[in-house]
């Protein structure tokens, strides 16, 4: 608990003079007004520094619910996906194992580090991860391993895992993930192509898969490959 606490506050400091608190309320109290409900995802989201995960050109515009660029193609998600794509992963109580594919920005990893036990989280671009890194690094959040690889394929060495959250559109549903998947485990993934996607919510059961198909979402494409 003390660890968590040190976090916060470390988080708390990254915040002063960059952005007013007012600003981040107006976020959180319109997240709420949109739907998420889940008040430790909302106080997570609520403390971390956005404006750290995006150029500082950018930064401006950090705590606006809305998609930024992040360079290679690829964006950092908005707010009120991020909350609730973690209040699904979350619905079922806390999880100590979670796999991420797509830490991008690292924004998304950061806000899972602060909720769950441990996060393994797999990137293609290289340079991007790197980048993530040195942003946990600088909020000291330290729950988090790193793994430059194609998502597709997941993380198997580390399997089985609680949650997988996917931050890219896949075309389908990976195998893999779904073969990484723990019982009771949930995997929250958006799939299609293009202005065709939907966000699923996928429970590994005793028989089989239960899948509920939720929002309309659009997400960057899931590709396979490292890229450094």
């Amino acid at each position: 608990m003390r660890a968590r606490n040190q976090d916060k506050d470390q988080l708390q400091h990254h915040g002063i003079g960059m952005t007013s608190q007012r600003t981040r309320e107006r976020l959180i109290e319109r997240l709420y007004e949109e739907g998420l409900s889940n008040p430790r995802v909302l106080e997570v989201i609520r403390r971390t520094p956005r404006h750290l995960f995006v150029d500082e050109a950018l930064a401006h515009r950090a705590y606006e619910d809305t998609a930024l660029p992040i360079g290679h193609n690829q964006t950092i998600s908005q707010p009120y996906m991020v909350g609730r794509m973690t209040e699904l992963l979350l619905a079922d109580g806390p999880l100590d194992k979670v796999l991420e594919i797509g830490t991008g920005s690292g924004y998304q990893t950061s806000v899972l580090s602060q909720l769950v036990e441990r996060v393994f989280s797999v990137e293609r671009i290289q340079a991007l991860q790197e980048r993530a890194k040195e942003r946990l690094l600088e909020l000291n959040l330290r729950n988090v391993v790193f793994r430059w690889g194609d998502g597709w394929e997941g993380w198997p060495a580390l399997a089985p895992y609680n949650g997988i959250i996917v931050t890219a559109a896949a075309a389908d549903v990976p195998q893999a993930l779904l073969d990484q998947l723990a019982p009771g485990g949930r995997l929250v993934i958006p799939v299609g192509a293009g202005d065709e996607q939907q966000l699923l919510l996928i429970v590994r059961e005793e028989q089989g898969f239960t899948r509920h198909v939720l929002d309309a979402v659009r997400f960057v494409p899931l590709l396979h490959g490292p890229l450094a």
